[in-house]
């Protein structure tokens, strides 16, 4: 894709139904995935594609040895950190045709020194009930419909 209106990065998953559903998302908005390296599993695993059905062919995705990589390859790029510790919702951001968001693995999240580099774009997705976190599937389902609203219907 020449000139995608938002991009996925997920750093370091590790379950792979949701990286599998995550692709599958990315084929039904026409946006590209960027996985970053170490994943939790082959990308020949057979519950990532299980999840991703028949659509993991058509998705346009790259593997980055690292997030720097990916920061050299896109150095204009808008990221967007997504943290259950940012008390800026995703609400509040104002996203924008190119932007990339960034989720991390599902264990640990996104670095801290990652998160700490650049506070005015790290966000949340509100959860005033008891659970610390959703699933990675449902917080990349919500924040790309988000963005997918304010940018083509702002």
């Amino acid at each position: 894709m020449d000139d995608p209106f938002l991009r996925i990065v997920l750093v370091e998953p590790e379950i792979p139904p949701n990286t599998g559903t995550i692709g599958r998302l990315c084929v039904a908005l026409n946006i590209p995935l960027l996985l970053v390296e170490p994943l939790g599993f082959s990308l020949e695993d057979k519950y990532l594609k299980r999840a991703g059905l028949d659509y993991w062919e058509e998705l346009d995705y790259s593997l980055f040895s690292s997030f720097e990589k990916v920061k050299e390859a896109f150095p204009l790029g808008n990221f967007w950190f997504f943290t259950k510790k940012s008390p800026r919702t995703f609400f509040e951001a104002r996203f924008s045709h190119g932007d990339f968001l960034v989720f991390g693995k599902e264990t640990t999240g996104l670095p801290d020194a990652l998160l700490e580099s650049d506070p005015e774009h790290c966000l949340s997705l509100p959860m005033p009930g008891k659970t610390r976190s959703i699933n990675l599937s449902n917080a990349v389902s919500a924040a790309s419909y988000e963005a997918y609203r304010q940018i083509f219907f702002r």
